[in-house]
C-alpha cells in the first residue's frame, strides 16, 4: 500500500464522514460548512452558506471564520478526499468536532442541495488588491463590499483630494464629487488631484482625469454645481457615506443637517494652519448614541473666528493628513470594521507633534438630532452665517 492510501486509511478510521444530506441538516443547526476547495473549482458553484476558505491558507484564516473551537465544522472538497487532510489539520489546531463531507460537491450538487455561484474578483482586481485580499478584516468578501459602495466628497480640494485618491486606489467602486470651483495656481501646494497644466480647468473634471489614471474601474459621477438646499437631498440620494471637506460653515451646516435627516454617516474634518481635527458625525449609527456638528456648533460663530485656508492660510500637507484619516474611516464605516470616530474627535498638532482624543457628546436638546425631533427643514445657510459676524 502506498504511503498516500495508508494515510487516507488512517484519515477515515479516526475522522468522521457524513454524507451531503447530513452535512446540509447539521448546517441548518448551526454547523459551520467549509469549502476549501481552490478558486477556480469555487467559481462553478459552492454550497449556499459556506465559508470558503480554500486549503492552501485554512489554518491562517479559520481562526477569523470560526473563532468558536466548539463550533462543528464540516469540511468540503470536490470529491471527499482533500477535506479529510484538511479536517486533520482543523483538528490539530484545536477544533473539537470536524467532520469530512463524503463525495464532496460532486455528491453535494448531484443530490440537488442548494448552491450558489458566488461572485469573485476578476483576474485584474485581484492582482490590483492582493494586499487587501490577505487581510482577513477584508478579503475578497469585503473588497466587493468595497467596489459595490458609493462615496460623495464634498470638494476636490485640499481635505477631498488625498481622501478621493486613497479611495479610489482602495476600489471604492463609486466616487460622487461635488465642486463648482476651477483650479487655481494657489491650489497645488495642497490640492494634489490637480496639476499644472489643468489650470483654470474645473476641479470636477481635473478629479476625474486623475482618479481614473490611478484606477479605471472606479465610477466618478462629478456634481459640478454649488450645494445648496434645493439640490442637497436629490445628490446625497443613494451614497453610503458623505465626506465633508468643505472649509466654509454655510456649507458645512447643510451638510450635517442632510445628513441628520438622511441618516447618512458624515465624515468630517478641518484644518487651520498646522493643526486639524477629524470626527464622524452619525446619530443613526446603531453601535454608538452620537450627537451631530450642531451638538458641537448650535449657530455659526463670527466669521473671523473660522476663517478658510485662503484667509489664514494652512500648511500644504496639513490636508493630507487629515484627508487620508478621512479616507481610513471611510472604509472602517464601509467595511464595518474597528471603531469609527463616533462620539470621538481626533486632534492633530503637527508643531507638537501631538494626536489627541476628545470625547463628543449629542446635546439632548439639539432642535436636529435629539431623540424624537422633528427635523425643523433647511436654512439660508450663507444669510444665517453671515448675519452672525
Amino acid at each position: 500500500m502506498k504511503a498516500k492510501d495508508r494515510r487516507l486509511a488512517e484519515l477515515r478510521s479516526s475522522i468522521p464522514e457524513v454524507t451531503p444530506s447530513e452535512a446540509l441538516a447539521l448546517q441548518e443547526n448551526g454547523a459551520a460548512l467549509i469549502d476549501v476547495r481552490d478558486h477556480d473549482e469555487i467559481v462553478q458553484g459552492s454550497p449556499t452558506g459556506a465559508y470558503r476558505l480554500g486549503r492552501s491558507f485554512l489554518e491562517l484564516r479559520i481562526e477569523d471564520a470560526v473563532p468558536d473551537t466548539a463550533r462543528t465544522l464540516l469540511v468540503m472538497c470536490a470529491g471527499g478526499v482533500r477535506s479529510l487532510f484538511a479536517a486533520d489539520a482543523l483538528r490539530q489546531l484545536g477544533y473539537e468536532d470536524v467532520r469530512s463531507i463524503k463525495g464532496g460537491f460532486s455528491r453535494w450538487k448531484n443530490e440537488g442541495h442548494p448552491f450558489e455561484i458566488p461572485r469573485f474578483l476578476g483576474a485584474e482586481d485581484r492582482e490590483r488588491y492582493a494586499r487587501h485580499l490577505l487581510m482577513p478584516e477584508v478579503g475578497e468578501e469585503g473588497q466587493l463590499k468595497l467596489l459595490d459602495s458609493k462615496v460623495l466628497l464634498i470638494g476636490a480640494g485640499g481635505l477631498g483630494s488625498p481622501s478621493a485618491y486613497y479611495l479610489a486606489a482602495a476600489g471604492v467602486g463609486t466616487l460622487g464629487l461635488v465642486d463648482h470651483d476651477v483650479v487655481d495656481r494657489s491650489n497645488l501646494q495642497r490640492q494634489i488631484l490637480h496639476t499644472e497644466d489643468r489650470v483654470g480647468m474645473p476641479k470636477v473634471e481635473s478629479a476625474r482625469i486623475a482618479l481614473q489614471a490611478l484606477n479605471p474601474g472606479v465610477r466618478i459621477i462629478g456634481h459640478e454645481t454649488h450645494l445648496d438646499s434645493g439640490n442637497v437631498e436629490e445628490i446625497f440620494s443613494g451614497y453610503d457615506v458623505i465626506v465633508d471637506g468643505t472649509d466654509n460653515l454655510a456649507t458645512r451646516y447643510l451638510i450635517n443637517d442632510a445628513c441628520v435627516k438622511l441618516g447618512l454617516p458624515n465624515v468630517h474634518a478641518a484644518v487651520y494652519r498646522f493643526e486639524g481635527q477629524i470626527t464622524v458625525f452619525w446619530p443613526a449609527y446603531a453601535k454608538n448614541r452620537s450627537g451631530c456638528y450642531r451638538c458641537m456648533f448650535p449657530e455659526p460663530p463670527p466669521p473671523e473666528l473660522a476663517p478658510s485656508c485662503a484667509e489664514a492660510g494652512v500648511l500644504g500637507v496639513m490636508p493630507g493628513v487629515l484627508g487620508l484619516l478621512q479616507a481610513v474611516e471611510t472604509i472602517k464605516i464601509l467595511l464595518d470594521i474597528g471603531e469609527p470616530l463616533v462620539g470621538r474627535q481626533l486632534h492633530y498638532d503637527a508643531l507638537s507633534s501631538q494626536f489627541t482624543v476628545l470625547k463628543t457628546r449629542a446635546n439632548p436638546d439639539c432642535r436636529y438630532c435629539s431623540e424624537g425631533a422633528e427635523f425643523p427643514g433647511y436654512e439660508d445657510y450663507a444669510q444665517v452665517c453671515a448675519s452672525n459676524a
